[in-house]
């Protein structure tokens, strides 16, 4: 009987891999606050700094089939607590002002069209104090991680990934925003320009 070939071995995550992987986000306290299920897992172009730098960093050199628990510094998971990112906001300037409640989130629009997150941290007699720090903010944070599939991107991925960076640099750079939706928090690892309460032009609650 011939002998059978060897598995192929999974490549090692590195720039130009898609990367497939399961996670749970914990915060400081130790609290899960996010995670990717292997149902529903996440996938991204590695180098593209698409996820949280730290985390990226982690990742490198792993294959398919293993599990890591990496804890990130909060440079370089969801940066530092900016006290600018806190201010206070007209009642006037909010759709429904009346129903808003602590903890409620809205997207602000400035002036030049960049999005701005926002989070009510308190409700004033005439206006509401708000947070455009991200929730971990300053917090060094942990993940538990299982790599399910790693494969070299094709050229297509590889052109857009190149491209949303370079999108996100000239934003950041411009004083915008520089992150985009993701369906995961843990992607939210760029830190923007922190809006002030002058500058907001409109809100609208963020659907949940």
């Amino acid at each position: 009987m011939a002998d059978q070939p060897p598995p192929m071995e999974s490549l090692p995550i590195a720039t130009d891999t898609v990367v497939t992987l399961s996670y749970v986000l914990f915060n400081q306290n130790g609290d899960a606050v996010d995670q990717a299920s292997t149902a529903e897992p996440l996938v991204y172009v590695h180098g593209y700094a698409q996820i949280v730098p730290g985390l990226e960093r982690a990742l490198e050199g792993l294959r398919a089939g293993e599990q890591r628990e990496i804890t990130v510094e909060p440079a370089d998971a969801f940066g530092e607590r900016e006290d600018a990112g806190v201010f206070e906001v007209d009642k006037a300037d909010f759709p429904e002002a009346g129903e808003v409640e602590v903890g409620d989130e809205f997207v602000a629009q400035g002036p030049d069209g960049e999005p701005v997150a926002l989070r009510v941290v308190d409700i004033l007699p005439d206006g509401f104090r708000v947070d455009t720090n991200h929730p971990l903010a300053g917090q060094k944070v942990r993940f538990q991680v299982q790599v399910s599939d790693v494969r070299a991107a094709s050229e297509e991925e590889i052109a857009e990934a190149q491209a949303e960076l370079e999108e996100r640099i000239e934003e950041s750079e411009s004083g915008g925003c520089c992150d985009h939706d993701h369906d995961h928090d843990h992607e939210h690892g760029h830190p923007h320009e922190h809006a002030d309460a002058d500058v907001l032009v409109t809100l609208s609650k963020k659907s949940s």
